[in-house]
């Protein structure tokens, strides 16, 4: 499998693409947009995007979910792990200058903090790395992921910094072909979005079929349409699976109310989510 993800090698979304799908081939691109486009092209290229953060939450990819209409076939909990590199023989005492993204410098802010260090904003977390093993100057180190260490031939100086230990980012796995899986006894998620037609209560109206039916939405969020500020489209989640009765009314009373509605997809819920 080809999985397309945003950043350079190193990176946390590669870190966990080759984590999960270690035979996988996986391809770097500059946007969260040239992945969306490479999958949305060719059939053979899964992206995987990080979708939401537990201490920063959400990446801001939802307008993409938007405009390209991927199916989801997988979520996955990934823990990120923040570590303190810098060049070969370097130690902490020698760093001055910490490089990274600026939600890996606020994610290890008491770190930073305790160590004095001076924070410097970059583009990326892989990118730091990269840039601390080109300048070769020891009081230069970087906030990144140990795939970083080991691409960028760079020392792990301390790992897990981050200031919360449970630091867990979601990932999802997209691509153009629509596929379900079979209904069965394990837990599922179900994803779509919709328009509501424009009438008084319309989103209360909408959303009381799932009430009825004691379906369990887990996630919803509005986003303005595109060059508009007053027409929205939600993103929504439910626990189970489509194929199931209470969930099928639920969505058949929903779209009732709606001007567009489209199931992203069915997937299998992450163990994570049992914890």
């Amino acid at each position: 499998m080809k999985i397309a993800y945003q950043g350079i090698p190193g990176s946390y979304s590669e870190s966990c693409a080759k984590e999960i799908y270690p035979e996988s081939e996986t391809i770097s691109c500059k946007t969260f947009d040239e992945c969306f486009e490479k999958s949305n092209r060719n059939n053979n290229i899964k992206t995987l995007i990080p979708e939401s953060n537990n201490t920063t939450g959400n990446i801001g990819v939802e307008y993409l979910i938007f405009k390209y209409r991927l199916n989801v076939y997988a979520e996955h909990f990934y823990p990120i792990k923040h570590n303190l590199l810098g060049l070969s023989g370097s130690n902490i005492k020698e760093i001055k200058n910490v490089y990274s993204h600026a939600q890996a410098l606020s994610q290890s802010s008491n770190f930073i903090k305790k160590n004095n260090f001076i924070e410097i904003v970059r583009a990326d977390t892989a990118g730091s790395a990269k840039y601390i093993s080109e300048k070769r100057d020891k009081s230069k180190g970087a906030i990144a992921s140990k795939l970083s260490a080991k691409i960028y031939n760079l020392e792990i100086l301390q790992s897990d910094i981050q200031d919360e230990k449970e630091n867990v980012t979601r990932f999802l796995l997209m691509g153009k072909e629509v596929f379900e899986p079979e209904f069965n006894n394990e837990k599922f998620i179900t994803s779509f979005l919709f328009k509501l037609k424009s009438k008084p209560a319309a989103l209360y109206s909408a959303l009381s079929g799932f009430a009825i039916n004691g379906v369990n939405l887990t996630k919803l969020q509005s986003f303005p349409e595109k060059n508009s500020f007053s027409s929205y489209f939600f993103l929504c989640e439910l626990d189970g699976h489509i194929q199931d009765n209470k969930i099928k009314s639920s969505l058949e009373d929903l779209n009732y109310h709606c001007e567009d509605m489209h199931v992203l997809g069915v997937f299998k819920a992450d163990q994570f989510r049992s914890k």
